[in-house]
């Protein structure tokens, strides 16, 4: 909680003030998270200090909400030109990513107690691309999780300075599992597999169907199901 408050600071989020006649101030609250590796084991845990924007209606007090994500689609392409082309595969952590935001308009929001304060070329929107001749990196941005495939080391590292020098980042090495996704790779082969195993274990788990039998083909593609023939979790069950 403490480096939450601190990368606050260090990035200029807020500035304290007194509060205008007529506006009104939103609170805030702590979000806890914690951060699985893919075999489903803690791998750290994660705080963020919000605010509590439920409280805002849409078309009133905000008109949308936006995150960095880039498509699936555009994310699967990639990869596969990572391994059709035998490309670095490098992963990096941006910390307290949206804190890096810029806001247009003017938000007040109630300080914590406990922490009183005194005084390039883009192709998907979060798909950026950078060319030198024949050296090419791309770089995948979803939410605070990047991706940097690159055919050139040294271009790579001159991407993972630049991030650095910008922003507070975390290396993570060659990519294993990003987004809820294990990436298996065998360069001999030239095969790049993805596997989702942990997340569809986590919703088996959460509609009570882990112990169901597995099928090779469980759904024909166009079946369609009722309410009553859908799995339910817990909170349906029980209300």
């Amino acid at each position: 909680m403490k480096d939450e408050m601190s990368s606050m600071r260090c990035n200029d989020v807020w500035g304290l003030v007194e509060l205008p006649n007529g506006a009104k101030a939103i609170g805030c609250i702590w979000v806890f998270k914690t951060k699985k590796d893919s075999l489903g084991n803690i791998e750290r845990y994660k705080v963020r200090l919000v605010a509590k924007g439920f409280t805002q209606k849409e078309g009133i007090e905000y008109t949308k909400t936006f995150s960095p994500v880039s498509k699936k689609d555009s994310l699967h392409i990639i990869l596969a030109l990572v391994a059709h082309f035998d490309l670095e595969l490098q992963q990096m952590d941006v910390k307290t990513a949206f804190l890096n935001g810029e806001l247009e308009e003017e938000v007040y929001m109630k300080q914590h107690e406990g922490f009183p304060s005194s005084d390039e070329n883009v192709m998907d929107q979060c798909i950026y691309l950078k060319v030198g001749g024949s050296k090419v990196c791309f770089l995948i941005l979803y939410v605070d999780d990047i991706l940097l495939p690159t055919n050139d080391k040294g271009l790579f590292h001159e991407m993972k300075q630049f991030l650095s020098k910008n922003f507070d980042m975390k290396d993570m090495g060659e990519a294993s599992y990003v987004i809820g996704i294990k990436i298996h790779r065998d360069k001999f082969q030239g095969i790049l597999g993805l596997s989702q195993g942990t997340y569809i274990n986590k919703v088996l788990e959460r509609f009570q169907m882990k112990d169901c039998s597995p099928s090779v083909s469980p759904i024909v593609k166009g079946d369609r199901f009722n309410l009553y023939q859908c799995p339910k979790n817990n909170l349906e069950v029980f209300g």
